[in-house]
């Protein structure tokens, strides 16, 4: 009896447990059943809210985690902005969670960094700009970049700042900080120059509130062209950390939450693998022709083998050359704040050297156009962003060489005036004979001209072998006279 009791309580245990089950299957199936599709589609990291009053926030996957790096070092130009575009959608592409951006540069073009920070704005994953390496710096257009990033670090020994936009600089004395303010007798600028400023000092104030960091240091940076180190900015909260090297930035920034477009992401980046995202052949070559030393050349180099050309037709280099090199350079220069009347003198300065020659100016036309294209290659980039000049050492040459070249032509020409002539009439009198038979007074002989036989006439007698001068010629008969 004990034996079949102990069976009974076996099998009602195990259909308890069933039942157990059952009820739990149940209860899922039907709270699944009631729920919205939107809720099923969440994964469980997405469903934790971080607060009553925000997103939840995403966080990223544990496994298989890269994180792109991209590197804008120099003058922030039309090619940094396209490098940073097409680097940053095949970054999303391969499935990077988030984008390092290493920053050093000493400034830029300004619609250029506006292109850069659209395309932060716009992309899908978070961008983190490092300022790195050591002794780097985010200065001017860097730090409009740096603050409109998500997380913004520096490594040790680097600065940010001086961001005031380089148009005003030597031209309008800039306001104080009361400039702008209706009835401010502070205000000692011009209409222009406060609509410029005050643009840039509400571009980065919205970049500042959007991320959370300091307004009024970005404002001051603006205004005042202030400047901080990578510890001074940390401490006045311009940018999140300082960060040794890459794998101390992702360890920091790792666990911190930031704002991807509409929706929070807790970054988990310790440990993630680094690809590097270098720029591609077309925004290298745009990189090389946008320098404006390198546009400079190309233009000259086009117009020199354009007038090769024309002077010596059938050469067919020079032209072909010179041809792809001159659009190659307008490409260039379409893409730089190009100052028109400085490209104006230079294509009269050009005009004046080619003119030279062929009117008797006495050099004028020719010293002309060189100070011309000297001015016009000087005005050419308007411009005061450093890198975007062209090299005054590259200007002082081609100067000297366009005066000697015009000196040249001025000695040939005196020269080819005083030498005496090789042909015609001028020449035959600068010319002596030697009589092959003697000569009657007023008669008829036959006398050599540099090897050629040629009947002469003289007014007095001379002996066979005798040299005499050229008088005049008349027809095929030489008059000539005793030396």
């Amino acid at each position: 009896m004990r034996h079949i009791d102990a069976k009974r309580q076996t099998a009602a245990a195990s259909w308890r447990s069933l039942a157990t089950a059952l009820g739990v299957t149940l209860a899922l199936g039907s709270a699944a059943a009631h729920a919205t599709p939107a809720s099923r589609a969440t994964p469980p990291a997405l469903a934790k809210a971080t607060a009553p009053a925000q997103p939840a926030a995403a966080a990223q996957p544990a496994a298989g985690r890269m994180v792109a790096q991209l590197t804008l070092a120099g003058p922030i130009g039309p090619a940094s902005a396209e490098y940073f575009r097409d680097a940053s959608r095949r970054a999303v592409t391969d499935g990077a969670i988030a984008i390092v951006v290493r920053l050093d540069t000493p400034g830029g073009l300004l619609e250029s960094m506006r292109r850069i920070i659209s395309s932060m704005l716009a992309c899908k994953i978070p961008v983190l700009v490092y300022v790195a390496p050591g002794g780097a710096r985010a200065a001017s257009a860097g730090t409009y970049i740096l603050y409109a990033a998500q997380i913004a670090a520096m490594a040790p020994a680097t600065h940010l700042g001086a961001a005031t936009p380089v148009s005003l600089i030597g031209s309008t004395p800039l306001p104080s900080p009361k400039a702008g303010k209706p009835g401010s007798t502070a205000d000692t600028g011009d209409a222009e120059t406060h609509k410029i400023l005050n643009d840039s000092i509400a571009y980065i104030r919205s970049l500042a509130q959007l991320r959370g960091r300091n307004a009024v240091w970005a404002e001051k940076a603006v205004r005042g062209a202030a400047t901080l180190t990578a510890d001074e900015a940390a401490k006045r909260h311009v940018i999140d950390f300082v960060a040794a090297n890459m794998a101390d930035l992702l360890v920091q920034a790792s666990g911190r939450e930031v704002q991807v477009g509409d929706h929070t992401v807790r970054l988990q980046l310790a440990h993630a693998t680094v690809r590097d995202y270098p720029p591609s052949l077309r925004s290298r070559f745009l990189a090389i022709i946008t320098d404006p030393t390198v546009a400079y050349l190309l233009l000259l180099a086009g117009i020199v083998g354009l007038l090769l050309e024309a002077t010596h037709p059938g050469v067919l280099f020079p032209g072909v050359a010179g041809g792809i090199c001159l659009l190659v350079g307008m490409y260039a220069l379409q893409l730089l704040p190009v100052s028109f009347a400085g490209l104006a003198l230079m294509a009269l300065g050009i005009a004046m050297l080619v003119a030279e020659p062929f009117t008797p100016t006495g050099g004028a036309l020719g010293f002309g156009g060189a100070i011309a294209f000297v001015v016009g290659s000087v005005m050419l980039m308007d411009t005061n962003v450093p890198g975007y000049r062209v090299n005054v050492g590259l200007i002082a040459g081609i100067a000297i060489g366009a005066a000697g070249f015009v000196a040249l032509m001025m000695r040939l020409v005196v020269r080819a005036r005083r030498a005496r002539p090789f042909t015609g009439d001028e020449a035959l009198r600068a010319e002596s004979v030697e009589l092959l038979e003697p000569v009657a007074a007023n008669g008829e002989a036959w006398a050599s001209v540099h090897g050629e036989r040629w009947r002469v006439r003289c007014a007095t007698a001379l002996p066979a072998g005798a040299r005499a001068r050229i008088v005049r010629r008349q027809g095929l008969l030489l008059w000539i006279a005793p030396p």
